[in-house]
């Protein structure tokens, strides 16, 4: 190894950047959060469906912004978020690139470091959760890491404070003349030379990374490649096709081997590890989770203390009763309705702002009394558990099952998220890797996922009924896993690959869980918050003009299809417009005597089976576009009369709940 003159970086903006990059669950969110204090902006990388945090720091007078990268394990992309990643690194020109590992795989994750190396990046190494490593018997010589990596190296664990000093300081002293060169073997030296002395462009990165990278055959890189070399392309694509066919080895994994054997030297006498350790009750816990005869228990307990008890209880029950009940009930609606008796002269302004569905007496009074609370404590409890690190235990044990439904472990966080807010789990969906597995996923939300308000209204409404409750939910999941079942076969697209990062359990630290919650929280206003005066405006046009009255009467024939009263269509309509709302009506209905127990059952599961809310509905077109949405909102509408008409059919044939 030696060390040689790199590039200077442009350093002439007024603000420089500073980017955070690594595998996931290795701390680059916390470490985010503590460089900026969470004062972030949340935005989808251009022509994607990623999310990228950007914030601001100031150093020693010097301001920063900080991005934080999605998860990635190489520069040679194969997810979209990895490209993203990549793609961030080659075009924003970064000032500082901090490359966030786990100590204690620290092996499996230097290979990346020395990536990041040979493409000349401006990288400080920080060896993140090092208080769980050294707990685990590793120990580190950071002095001699350093001097053999040839960039600065910080040990920290970010998650308890330690190393921030020492991160900031490498920042603020940082010097990016100065990088080390690691040497392969001399037929792939000789390889990568040849591919970099055909390119002649100017590149971002190193021409020895990008010759590595298109001898790995990274397509996208080749089309930037092709781009910027224009005619002289057809001498880079011929160098590495002539290498490609003389070596007929896989270049991949033999230049992944070079990068391990070059790592293992690095670490020799820089990395030990003491004899093998008995397991720690957090080892012991972990195992639990991931066995399907402890973990689905452990799941049933989750479910039932996080999302039943304080979610739906808890934010559904007590603070909205206080909130809906008192705050606007008594005094506010009272007071803004006066208002308008005395000011809105038009009787269309009144409607539209004070009226029945007004802006503010009902887009409002949802958005901040009934749906707040109980997407703020679900924001909670979610921060909490996946502080936790239990969410990737949860992926790995249900990896099987949702494979047979076109899934992966990966995509129970959407599903377990649309428990809370079908809406929020939909934009989620951005983070499965495929196309497929995203509409997948959005079908089932749409479909067979109640939102909390709606699922504790229903749980309340069939409580009253013996054996309702129980043929609701085995209807609901019978319908989630066959029409997953189908998709699975039927949708086409690519079946990735699952892997994924299995970060230590922990206990949840309280200002992280504050920060996530409050993160969450502003993104609720932001993008939420204007859909339900979008659907209260909506309402008021619908009852204005008489077409909410038509979408009632023609829904009339069908509920008499499925045994149901003809006041029950109402709540249908009205459950477009908030899920909750239609469950509600059913709520009225019942307690008015209206409906027995078979028709409550059948109007229970229809309704949860009925399309996605206007919220939701938007979101989809959002994500997924029109074609997509309208055509999951014409099969949800067909398969939930379908349901509700065989189930009134089998319940009253069999003289269930009668």
């Amino acid at each position: 190894m030696k060390c040689c003159p790199e590039t200077p970086v442009e350093i002439g903006r007024s603000e420089r950047k500073l980017f955070l990059v690594g595998n996931p669950n290795v701390g680059k969110s916390v470490l985010f959060n503590a460089l900026t204090g969470a004062y972030t902006t949340v935005s989808n990388y251009p022509g994607t469906s990623v999310e990228i945090s950007r914030g601001e720091c100031e150093l020693h007078g010097v301001r920063y912004e900080v991005l934080d990268t999605p998860g990635m394990y190489s520069l040679l992309p194969i997810t979209e978020e990895e490209r993203v990643a990549r793609d961030i690194l080659l075009e924003e020109r970064p000032d500082v690139v901090l490359h966030v590992i786990d100590a204690r795989n620290i092996e499996r994750m230097l290979p990346m470091t020395l990536q990041l190396i040979e493409s000349g990046l401006p990288l400080i190494l920080v060896i993140n959760i090092m208080d769980e490593a050294e707990r685990l018997g590793l120990k580190f010589d950071l002095p001699l890491l350093e001097e053999k990596l040839g960039i600065p190296v910080v040990g920290a664990a970010v998650r308890r404070k330690r190393g921030l000093k020492e991160i900031r300081a490498a920042i603020v002293g940082f010097d990016p003349q100065q990088r080390a060169a690691f040497s392969y073997a001399a037929d792939l030296e000789r390889d990568i030379s040849r591919v970099a002395s055909c390119l002649t462009g100017a590149y971002a990165i190193d021409s020895r990374a990008l010759s590595l990278l298109l001898l790995q055959r990274d397509e996208s890189l080749s089309e930037m490649v092709r781009k910027v070399e224009g005619d002289n392309y057809a001498a880079v694509e011929g160098a590495v096709n002539e290498i490609v066919f003389e070596r007929r080895v896989d270049l991949h994994l033999r230049i992944s081997l070079e990068r391990k054997r070059i790592c293992k030297g690095v670490l020799e006498g820089a990395f030990s590890q003491s004899e093998e350790q008995s397991p720690s009750w957090g080892d012991r816990l972990s195992a639990l989770t991931m066995n399907p005869w402890t973990g689905f228990p452990l799941l049933l307990a989750v479910l039932y203390f996080g999302l039943y008890q304080f979610v739906g209880h808890f934010g559904a029950g007590t603070i909205v009763d206080f909130l809906e009940g008192h705050l606007f009930g008594a005094y506010i609606n009272p007071w803004v309705i006066a208002l308008g008796d005395k000011y809105l002269t038009w009787p269309w302004l009144y409607e539209l702002m004070v009226g029945e569905y007004g802006v503010i007496t009902l887009g409002v009074r949802y958005a901040v009394a009934i749906v707040l609370p109980i997407v703020g404590t679900f924001f909670i409890a979610f921060s909490m558990i996946e502080d936790s690190g239990y969410f990737p235990r949860l992926a790995m044990l249900v990896d099987r099952i949702f494979k047979r439904i076109g899934l992966n472990g990966r995509a129970v966080i959407p599903i377990v998220l649309g428990f809370g807010c079908d809406t929020m789990a939909t934009i989620v969906t951005r983070t499965l890797e495929t196309r497929r597995e995203r509409v997948i996923a959005t079908l089932l939300l749409a479909l067979a996922i109640p939102c909390s308000a709606q699922l504790g209204v229903i749980l309340g409404l069939l409580s009253a009924a013996p054996g309702a409750l129980l043929v609701w939910s085995l209807c609901l999941l019978g319908i989630f896993l066959l029409i997953g079942f189908l998709s699975a076969r039927l949708v086409p697209g690519e079946r990735p690959m699952f892997y994924m990062e299995i970060p230590p359990l922990r206990m949840p630290q309280p200002r992280n869980v504050l920060v996530k919650t409050l993160t969450r929280m502003q993104w609720y206003f932001m993008e939420i918050f204007p859909l339900f005066i979008i659907a209260s405006v909506l309402l008021v046009v619908g009852k204005l003009t008489g077409v909410l009255a038509w979408l009632v009467s023609l829904l009339e024939p069908v509920m008499h299809l499925l045994g149901l009263p003809s006041e029950v269509a109402a709540a249908f309509i009205f459950g477009f417009f908030r899920r909750d709302f239609g469950a509600a009506g059913l709520y009225d209905l019942q307690t008015n005597g209206l409906l027995n127990p078979v028709q409550l059952t059948v109007a229970a599961v229809t309704l949860t089976l009925f399309v996605p809310c206007v919220a939701q509905f938007l979101v989809m077109k959002k994500e997924r576009g029109w074609r997509t949405s309208v055509g999951i909102f014409v099969i949800v509408t067909l398969l939930a009369f379908t349901v509700g008409f065989g189930l009134n059919r089998l319940l009253l044939l069999t003289g269930i709940l009668s």
